[in-house]
């Protein structure tokens, strides 16, 4: 049924087909129409940052940015799912058109900027969802919030959706927001760390919970660069780290239609650079904090790949788009 789905989908304009199958994924979330969706998917449970995951195929950020289908998407057989980047306060995004298709190698590229109806919104989905599995939750910046009262933008995030979140995820390797890529290096990454640990100590203590906190790197990265973030990392007892973000290389990609938009490329063509960052990663830190692996991530091969390059945990967002929900249980199944 996909497949027709699929047909039907891409005819449309790629933004337009990504609105309305949320709006359908949401709206038949509790009729009959869910069979369509719904599947079983074997248990294959692990534990990563103290949490028991059912399966380690997740859902990444940024398809559900304001929460609106979680269900939807427990039914599809996801161990964990990932919502946002949500912000403070309710922000458009770039101008449109700003998501893009580049169906002869199943990839995407996007240059959405963060849109979402807020914090505030994003957490009354949660609570209607009422959902018992396993839920990251993304915290960003605004985009006219200075950089240097970035910090202050996670602060409030973090504070919000802690008391529903079963671990948070820092972004701060979007491509599409100006000045975010700084905060994964030096003082600016120290601080930023340094201040959410302190935060996260006392949000452990008011809610008497510990929520793991994670953060999501670039795959345009140095090795310099790598080092060092790990260094950071480990400093700072970072929980987890998801590796990778969208890339702003165009190398796999050049000559076809929508190469050269603006925004981060995610899809099969991201999957060696992002499997290179995960497998640099996992000799650095050295089994000090868990990594979950993003990026190209479309097949059982591909998930197999990234788990032995080092990581402990899958998620999916491309592939899923041009596979569907089969995606999950062809990974899962086979593990």
């Amino acid at each position: 049924m996909y497949g027709l789905a699929k047909a039907w989908l891409f005819r449309k304009d790629a933004e337009e087909a990504h609105d309305l199958t949320l709006q359908l994924l949401r709206r038949y979330t509790d009729t009959p129409l869910a069979l369509f969706w719904r599947q079983k998917v074997a248990p294959k449970p692990v534990k990563v940052m103290g949490i028991e995951f059912p399966n380690p195929v997740g859902l990444a950020a940024g398809l559900d940015k304001n929460g609106e289908c979680i269900r939807a998407f427990e039914q599809m057989g996801f161990g964990f799912i990932e919502i946002g980047t949500i912000t403070p306060r309710p922000q458009p995004g770039n101008p449109k058109p700003r998501l893009f298709r580049l169906p002869e190698k199943d990839a995407i590229i996007n240059r959405m900027g963060f849109n979402n109806k807020g914090v505030d919104y994003l957490i009354e989905q949660v609570r209607q969802a009422n959902f018992e599995g396993v839920l990251g939750i993304n915290i960003g910046k605004n985009k006219d919030t200075p950089e240097e009262n970035a910090v202050d933008d996670y602060v409030y995030c973090m504070r919000k959706v802690y008391p529903y979140a079963t671990y948070i995820t820092v972004n701060i390797s979007s491509p599409n927001t100006p000045g975010l890529r700084s905060f994964q290096h030096g003082a600016a990454l120290d601080k930023l760390l340094s201040i959410l640990k302190k935060e996260q100590a006392a949000l452990t203590t008011k809610h008497n919970k510990y929520v793991p906190l994670a953060v999501k790197i670039a795959p345009d990265l140095s090795d310099d660069e790598l080092a060092a973030m790990a260094t950071a990392f480990i400093k700072h007892d970072i929980d987890a780290v998801i590796a990778t973000n969208t890339t702003l290389s165009r190398d796999a990609v050049v000559g076809l239609e929508h190469a050269n938009e603006a925004g981060g490329l995610s899809g099969a063509v991201l999957f060696e650079d992002s499997t290179r960052i995960v497998r640099k990663l996992s000799g650095l830190l050295n089994g000090a904090l868990p990594i979950i692996a993003v990026g190209g991530v479309d097949s059982y091969s591909a998930a197999k790949a990234k788990l032995a390059a080092g990581a402990s945990l899958v998620q999916i967002y491309s592939g899923f788009i041009y596979q569907g929900p089969k995606l999950i249980p062809s990974i899962v199944n086979r593990l």
